[in-house]
């Protein structure tokens, strides 16, 4: 592929992560030149960090999104889970690994209700979350009862996993090389599929050249952060659920079910989609990983309390989705645009803190962000039909 033919597909918006990860990089060029500290090692350890827990929850945004959908209750919903896990392993005396599925079980019964009532009553999602966010924070409210707050144990697994548990050195670059070659190999295994079908295929050089790329580019966080103390547990379960979930959007029937109904939802049902049922299912994958941010989010405070998934998490959750390049209006996008999108989102957030600016500047530096990324989406969408901009597409 020439060079034309690769702007062209950036510049119509099929690689959306291309210009965002450009836009990363400028971020943290301008941020460590305001505050070198923004560089430190230590800092870039907490960063990674302090993306666990919500980017969890863009995951399960960008999953609705491309359904055409959106889901305002994550942020409840990941509170409410903390709610429950924190009560039950504490005042109710439970196994914290039972609290745990427990809090993840309430998570997709919330999910499986919004699906049923969407796709067979035909309710609008938009209220119908806004309804559920409303319920989600009084039961929350009700389960941590008149103390408004619990504390969990330092010593508990699920505290040590996300506040204090590293990869240790020998083992992260046993992985980037295991994840490196398993990578090459797919693709090579792939190029011959694809010969042996006569269809077009990469070139050798293009998968040995795309194999040294990824290895370059898990090498340099690796050498960097391992003079702090490491890549935490956490950040490898988000990047592991980000790959998995690339990989069933990408590799699997149901992958290409959401992407058709983002894309068309009646043009998907005469394809023969089972529309019903993947909607379901994503509403089910995007309040369950919600619950599950939720969860790591009280491990790493230690507690869980009635702002607990409040505030702005909800709000932060839908603007990495969509700043990472997941379209408002359906169909275009990827896992990754979580994990790029919450890089971005905290890194501002982080940088401007550095910088010793207030809250205010912070949200007027994300709300600009956001402008930005939903003005590229709706100027990207019109370039398909003339008529996207016009609808939310839900």
């Amino acid at each position: 592929m020439n060079l034309a033919e690769s702007w062209r597909r950036i510049r119509d918006g099929e690689r959306p992560l291309v210009p965002i990860i450009a836009a990363l990089f400028v971020i943290w060029i301008v941020l460590g030149i305001a505050s070198p500290t923004f560089w430190t090692p230590e800092n870039l350890v907490n960063l990674s960090l302090q993306s666990v827990s919500t980017g969890i929850i863009a995951l399960g945004v960008v999953i609705v999104l491309l359904i055409g959908q959106i889901d305002l209750s994550v942020g409840s919903v990941s509170g409410l889970a903390a709610a429950i896990a924190a009560v039950a392993a504490t005042s109710l005396g439970w196994n914290l690994a039972l609290a745990v599925l427990a809090a993840l079980l309430a998570g997709s019964v919330i999910g499986f209700i919004y699906g049923i009532l969407i796709a067979r009553v035909g309710l609008p999602g938009f209220v119908l979350t806004l309804a559920g966010l409303l319920i989600a924070v009084g039961i929350q409210w009700q389960i941590l009862g008149d103390a408004g707050s619990i504390n969990m144990p330092f010593d508990s697994w699920l505290v040590r996993f996300s506040q204090t548990a590293f990869v240790p050195n020998w083992l992260a670059w046993v992985l980037v090389i295991a994840v490196t070659t398993g990578i090459t190999l797919t693709r090579f295994i792939e190029r011959r599929q694809r010969l042996v079908a006569e269809l077009p295929a990469e070139t050798p050089l293009a998968i040995a050249l795309r194999g040294i790329l990824i290895a370059v580019m898990l090498a340099i966080p690796v050498a960097y952060l391992s003079q702090e103390r490491g890549i935490g547990w956490s950040v490898v379960l988000f990047i592991a659920l980000v790959w998995g979930t690339d990989i069933l959007l990408r590799r699997t029937r149901w992958g290409r079910g959401i992407r058709a109904i983002g894309g068309n939802p009646q043009a998907a049902r005469l394809a023969g989609v089972r529309v019903q049922t993947i909607v379901v299912s994503a509403f089910v994958a995007c309040s369950t990983l919600a619950a599950l941010g939720g969860i790591l989010g009280a491990g790493r405070l230690a507690a869980a309390n009635q702002s607990s998934g409040g505030g702005e998490v909800f709000l932060i959750a839908i603007a990495a989705a969509i700043v990472g390049g997941t379209s408002l209006y359906g169909g275009r996008g990827s896992a990754w645009s979580a994990f790029i999108g919450i890089l971005v989102i905290q890194s501002i957030a982080n940088g401007l803190t550095l910088i010793d600016l207030d809250a205010s500047a912070r949200n007027i530096a994300t709300g600009l962000v956001l402008v930005l990324a939903v003005t590229i989406d709706t100027l990207l969408s019109r370039r398909r039909s003339p008529f996207a901009g016009s609808t939310n597409g839900s």
